[in-house]
């Protein structure tokens, strides 16, 4: 199925800007009016369909294409998990760019209350305690299927004890439309 053409250019914008940290050339990107709308993005590399960076932002603060642009940089090269990704390894990453709907607070009474709140492969799920935040997109349900353990797991990566719970946890969730390389 052929990718629309925001996705295609919001894939080509990631691409471009990894690329241009290796002195390659650039692709041209189709001009769209959203690329120059706020825009809030996530950029997740892969290799072999396993993680090699994610980075992202939570809400719209910067246009479109720059967000998307930042944050392929970001994944490709500042993500704490994995080294800066090398120019060998850019031909066999992929590219996903995940583009966020504004964030909705989700209202519960406790733990059990918020996970009966949650729609599993369709929320993307925010996190915060204090100053801690997390996030974790619609497509983590992929690996973490159980709504007890994906909100266990989205505990821990806010660096929280797996079985934490306090009145003062916010959760927000919101959707994504996605677009991946092939």
């Amino acid at each position: 199925m052929p990718i629309d053409p925001l996705g295609q250019a919001l894939l080509s914008i990631a691409r471009n800007a990894i690329g241009l940290r290796f002195g390659l050339e650039s692709s041209a990107v189709a001009p769209h009016d959203a690329l120059s709308q706020p825009g809030a993005s996530f950029v997740t590399l892969t290799q072999k369909g396993q993680l090699r960076g994610c980075i992202g932002s939570l809400e719209p603060f910067r246009p479109l294409a720059t967000d998307v642009a930042e944050n392929a940089i970001a994944a490709a090269f500042r993500d704490p998990r994995f080294p800066p990704l090398s120019r060998d390894e850019l031909a066999r990453t992929r590219v996903e760019v995940s583009l966020l709907e504004t964030a909705q607070a989700i209202n519960f009474t406790d733990e059990s209350d918020a996970i009966a709140h949650l729609h599993p492969g369709v929320d993307g799920l925010i996190l915060t305690h204090g100053h801690r935040r997390a996030t974790f997109l619609p497509q983590v349900w992929e690996s973490l299927p159980e709504p007890r353990r994906f909100m266990a797991q989205l505990k821990l990566k806010a660096g929280l004890p797996a079985d934490f719970w306090d009145e003062e946890i916010s959760l927000a969730r919101y959707r994504v439309k996605k677009w991946k390389e092939t």
